[in-house]
């Protein structure tokens, strides 16, 4: 069973970015550009503010506090937030925005990863929910921010 958990941890990360283009591809071509644009400007903003709060807010990791080693090798850092949990959560986050099917699967994902990276004992649950927090957030505030823009340009200003 700890062979299971290890490779959701390790290894399941790699499904987020392969949903994610295939949801690209099936998306139609003039949505794309957007999708694109508020996908990386949310990652960034989001690794921005994960770094900002890291700085704020300090968790040790959970076999630092507990003595009890992990199942994968760790640096004995900042578990606050998660980097792997606020990737996954920033891609299905921004996939969410534009199709609740493709983004139920993402957060699926997300989630075997993030109680995944708990299990193992690398990060503790506030580790995984603040990762989630800061990514959602952040591409809920980018995508409405695009949405104006483009509305603005376009002349239909809404609301």
């Amino acid at each position: 069973m700890n062979n299971l958990f290890i490779f959701g941890a390790t290894y399941v990360i790699i499904l987020s970015p392969i949903v994610a283009l295939c949801f690209l591809w099936k998306l139609p071509h003039e949505r794309r550009k957007g999708f694109v644009i508020v996908g990386l400007i949310s990652a960034a903003v989001s690794y921005a503010i994960a770094k900002a709060v890291s700085h704020l807010y300090v968790d040790p990791r959970p076999f630092v506090v507990t003595h009890v080693a992990p199942l994968i090798p760790h640096a004995a850092d900042n578990g606050f937030p998660s980097d792997h949990a606020l990737l996954v959560g920033v891609v299905a986050s921004v996939v969410s925005l534009y199709d609740r099917r493709f983004g139920a699967v993402l957060w699926f994902i997300a989630f075997l990863v993030g109680i995944s990276r708990v299990i193992v004992g690398v990060h503790h649950l506030v580790d995984i929910l603040g990762s989630f927090l800061i990514a959602s957030v952040s591409s809920y505030v980018v995508y409405r921010m695009w949405q104006r823009r483009t509305s603005e340009a376009a002349g239909t200003i809404e609301r």
